[in-house]
């Protein structure tokens, strides 16, 4: 499976620096990636999405990361291919860094291999812009975030070892 990034480099990096990295996150943001057909909104299974946007997320700012392509989907009836090819794998682990991530829908094989590469997975059905999804996250950073957000934010800012199977919500 060819996996294609999109990746926006900060004038003070050097090109060098930057070739196959991710900017570093900044302190106190959330990086979420959301499953999307059209770089527009959330939009997409998991197995079947065509890209993935990624995204920083303070409580009052946000900024575009990465846009990861991928050339092999999914089906989103959930029929996979027969030929034995790994779709679910590459997906994972070109979300590496991610702390959240938002999908219309995930099996359970995805769920529990995103789950172990310390990724959230959130399940919103309905088809949502990406500002909106945004603004989702940062209404529930602020204030008295649910518990399963609280853990996700105490492992992104380095003050929690992750352990989502402990997870209550």
């Amino acid at each position: 499976m060819t996996v294609r990034r999109l990746t926006l480099i900060d004038d003070a990096q050097e090109m060098g620096e930057a070739k196959g990295k991710r900017a570093p996150k900044p302190d106190g943001a959330l990086r979420i990636a959301i499953a999307t057909q059209d770089m527009a909104n959330l939009n997409a299974h998991f197995g079947s999405a065509k890209k993935f946007a990624i995204f920083d997320v303070m409580t009052e700012a946000s900024a575009f990361v990465e846009a990861i392509g991928f050339d092999t989907v999914s089906d989103e009836g959930g029929k996979h291919a027969q030929d034995g090819d790994d779709r679910i794998t590459p997906k994972v682990e070109a979300l590496d860094g991610v702390n959240l991530l938002f999908v219309n829908a995930i099996g359970g094989p995805a769920a529990a291999k995103v789950v172990k590469a310390r990724i959230h997975p959130v399940k919103i059905a309905e088809a949502m812009s990406f500002d909106d999804v945004i603004a989702r996250v940062q209404t529930m950073m602020k204030g008295t975030p649910p518990p399963w957000l609280r853990k996700v934010l105490a492992v992104a800012t380095g003050a929690e070892k992750p352990n989502f199977a402990e997870e209550d919500a």
